[in-house]
């Protein structure tokens, strides 16, 4: 994943969570422009601050990487709800997705 990609991604999935850069960066315990300094490419996380940015968007790190799904915890969320519906209601889930597209 390019440098671009990946500041794009970090700043689309923060702000599918509603914080702001500064709140982010200081949850992380990191200075106020951490996370600003990381999306606009003056900056990577080491690979240790790169897993608590996963855990803080509560996504894995295959999930950040997986560009074409824009919404990764609330796809994951969907999944283990319909690990729980019967076969018939999957069938009626899909139905209505497929409608959505």
């Amino acid at each position: 994943m390019e440098i671009l990609v990946f500041a794009k991604r970090l700043a689309e999935l923060r702000l599918l969570k509603g914080i702001s850069a500064r709140d982010m960066s200081l949850s992380l315990g990191q200075s106020a422009n951490y996370i600003n300094a990381i999306e606009s490419n003056k900056s990577l996380p080491s690979m240790k601050n790169f897993f608590y940015i996963c855990d803080y968007l509560d996504i894995t790190p295959s999930e950040f990487f997986a560009t074409n799904i824009k919404a990764p915890a609330r796809v994951r969320e969907l999944l283990d709800f319909a690990e729980r519906l019967s076969a018939a209601d999957i069938d009626l889930l899909i139905s209505l997705a497929k409608k959505l597209k």
